[in-house]
Formats: C-alpha cells, structure tokens, sequence
C-alpha cells in the first residue's frame, strides 16, 4: 500500500509539473513582418533644412500600434493608419542635413497571456529617404 501510495504521489507531481504553466515567446512569423513596399514613400526625399516633412509609408502587415524608424528615431504615425498607410511627421532635425536615412517600421510584439506565449517585435525592409 505504502509502495501504490508513492507510485501516486510521484505521478501527481509529474503531471503538475509539465501542466505548462510556463510561456515562451513565439518568434515573429513571416506573414507578421510589416514590408515596406517598392516606392513605398511619399515622399521619397525632401531639400534639407526644411522646417518638417509629412512622410507617407506604404506596405503591408502594418499593426495598430507600429511606429515608423527614421535615421533610428521612433516616430508614432498620425491618424488616420491603416495596415497598408502610416504617416508619420519628420521633424526639422530628422532632416537638417544632405544624406541619405534609412525608414524601417517595426510592429510591438505582444505580451504573453494566459492562452498564448505572446510575439516578439518584427521590423520591415529598409527603404531609403534622401535628404538633399
């Protein structure tokens, strides 16, 4: 009986351990990649010095909550976003001098919660901007 006993208990505590109480993040997928598309910026360059510049970027996968990399500076677009459209306002010193920026957008990842193991970040293609 004392045998059948700790052959239950053992078992008990096996079990609660693998229960999967634990989460892990799940790695971006291809489909969650925001891409930036060919001539994908409107505009595409803009005289350096200029007071700021109304910057459109058009793609695809674009989350809700996606913000726009200019020159490695975080930009919250503007109403109104869609997943195709962001806008975002470039300040006067995103665009002081000739030289030619890198724009990526990156989608937040996800927290985990009960039911997933949430997602990790995911950032665009590069698409180049020239400030003249």
């Amino acid at each position: 009986m004392k045998t059948l006993g700790t052959l239950l208990l053992t078992g008990l505590i096996a079990l609660s351990l693998g229960c999967g109480y634990s989460h892990s993040m799940t790695p971006a997928m291809a489909g969650n990649t925001p891409t930036i598309a060919n001539g994908g910026l409107s505009p595409a360059s803009a005289a350096a010095g200029n007071p700021s510049v109304s910057l459109t970027v058009n793609g695809t996968m674009f989350a809700g909550n996606a913000v726009v990399n200019f020159n490695g500076v975080k930009y919250t677009p503007t109403p109104p976003m869609t997943s195709t459209m962001l806008t975002v306002s470039i300040s006067t010193m995103g665009i002081a001098s000739g030289t030619v920026v890198q724009v990526t957008v990156t989608n937040p990842g996800t927290p985990p919660t009960y039911n997933s193991g949430g997602t990790s970040p995911a950032t665009s293609n590069m698409a180049p901007f020239t400030v003249n």
